[in-house]
């Protein structure tokens, strides 16, 4: 099997989405009321931060965050 790069935001992504249905599941089955006002700037926030992250190592890895030329 092929090693492959690690990607920070398909990790952030996939643990959002993972923890926003498990909000709503749980919601669910305990009769509360899932704040929607609430879900999606939590949800496009965490993936902005995720694609700024994924941005900043992925420059790191090539080199380009050292202040040179490239």
């Amino acid at each position: 099997m092929r090693k492959h790069a690690f990607d920070l935001f398909s990790l952030v992504a996939g643990v959002l989405f993972t923890a926003i249905a498990g909000w709503y599941l749980v919601a669910g089955l305990t009769g509360r009321h899932v704040p929607g006002h609430l879900v999606v700037p939590v949800a496009v926030l965490t993936l902005c931060g995720g694609a700024l992250g994924g941005a900043v190592l992925a420059m790191a890895r090539r080199g380009r965050g050292r202040g040179g030329d490239g």
